[in-house]
């Protein structure tokens, strides 16, 4: 299938066009690294405390930094997480700390952060800095299982701990399938819970209008491990396609590649630090399959210049890889414009949890298959070009031979 025939586009010619678009883009991003925003490493890499939270409405982000910051917790990344009707928000906080306590710790503060309004006379008997206090959204099982011992509403006596432990469990399990969130205590009436129990809890907890459905945790040791080993492992594929196409082809080849494919990841990473987005594990994963995609991309064009230099031995090379780029231009818009409308399609409608990684793979999308036409190809006629320039003989840039 071809979507052009015989087409003569003069790529070489508009070889500045190019040069000043990568430019732009490339020292754009280089300087946002560098000056504005930085590297926006992901909480698997600088370490931290990610909290999330479902809210019984919908979130007000404005109103929840607002809280945020009265309570001391400075600068913490809030955005929505999953979909909007489940009112989920992502609470990032910049902790450093890598114990137990600290995820506990990161926990309570943001509880005590968003309970604005907490009534008095609630006597739930939760130990000083317990998770969650006397708020039934929050509180922790031994919380509640601790003030039905210390209570006893169904005046159980001897039998106490075995049913109240499955009180309890009753309890949390009813919880995590209302969403994390109760709208009202009463909503446990008939859910297995005994009246009493029902009766017991609203004298001594109350609601707050969310609930932490969960909390993760990294320490700065092994941030600093992955961003080392994500490093190493961008040098070694670089280095892998290197060699590569050096025996494949020659050094020529593989010095374009490499270049080629460091222009795309600069270019994606840049348009992370721009946007502020977080560079998480998965975004990383993105960065190394577009180094595959692009350096594929590019041996295609490489193998039909290798193809057309042993057809067209007395024509200039600049012409030779116009002509490669054109003979290989509908197979290229063809694969890349069918994974691309893939991609866009993960990015529009794949939520928040993949938001990062779908963003990588559009934008290296773009970038892999504009640098295959307008970057790799048109080292080796500058290499050429320069060559000639030295007063040296032009190199054949043809496959060695076997």
């Amino acid at each position: 299938m071809e979507f052009f025939r015989d087409v003569n586009i003069d790529f070489l010619g508009k070889k500045w066009y190019f040069i000043a678009f990568s430019l732009i883009f490339s020292v754009a991003g280089v300087l946002s690294m560098l000056f504005w925003h930085g590297i926006p490493w992901g909480v698997d890499f600088r370490g931290g405390t990610l909290v999330y939270v479902k809210f019984s409405h919908t979130p007000d982000l404005g109103a929840v930094r607002q809280l945020m910051d009265r309570a001391g917790l400075r600068d913490p990344k809030i955005q929505t997480y999953d979909v909007a009707s489940n009112n989920e928000v992502l609470i990032d906080l910049s902790q450093k700390e890598t114990s137990e306590k600290a995820i506990d710790q990161g926990q309570i503060q943001i509880i005590s952060a968003l309970e604005t309004n907490v009534p008095a006379g609630k006597q739930c008997g939760a130990a000083t800095g317990a998770i969650g206090g006397c708020d039934l959204n929050n509180a922790s099982s031994l919380t509640i299982k601790n003030y039905l011992m210390d209570h006893d509403p169904m005046h159980l006596g001897t039998d106490a701990d075995q049913k109240y432990t499955a009180q309890t469990q009753a309890i949390v399990g009813y919880r995590n399938k209302t969403g994390g969130v109760f709208n009202s205590i009463d909503q446990l009436t008939g859910n297995g819970v005994d009246p009493a129990v029902v009766a017991s809890l609203k004298d001594g907890f109350f609601l707050s209008d969310f609930g932490v459905r969960h909390v993760e945790i990294v320490g700065p040791t092994v941030g600093a491990q992955l961003q080392k080993q994500a490093a190493l492992a961008t040098i070694y594929s670089l280095a892998g396609m290197l060699v590569y196409l050096g025996f494949r082809f020659e050094w020529i080849y593989g010095v374009a590649a490499v270049v080629t494919v460091f222009h795309d990841t600069l270019i994606t990473v840049g348009a992370f630090s721009l946007t502020k987005t977080d560079i998480s594990l998965t975004v990383i994963a993105a960065i190394l399959t577009l180094i595959g995609y692009s350096n594929n991309d590019t041996i295609v064009v490489f193998d039909r210049i290798r193809e057309n230099i042993k057809l067209m031995r007395r024509e200039k090379l600049s012409d030779i890889v116009n002509r490669s780029i054109n003979q290989t231009l509908s197979r290229t818009i063809l694969t890349a414009g069918l994974t691309f409308l893939t991609v866009l399609a993960l990015f529009l409608f794949g939520g928040e949890v993949l938001h990062g990684f779908s963003l990588a793979l559009v934008i290296g999308i773009l970038i892999g298959t504009y640098s295959s036409i307008a970057i790799a190809a048109p080292i080796l006629v500058a290499y050429q070009d320069w060559r000639i320039s030295r007063g040296k003989r032009p190199q054949v840039l043809a496959a060695k031979v076997k």
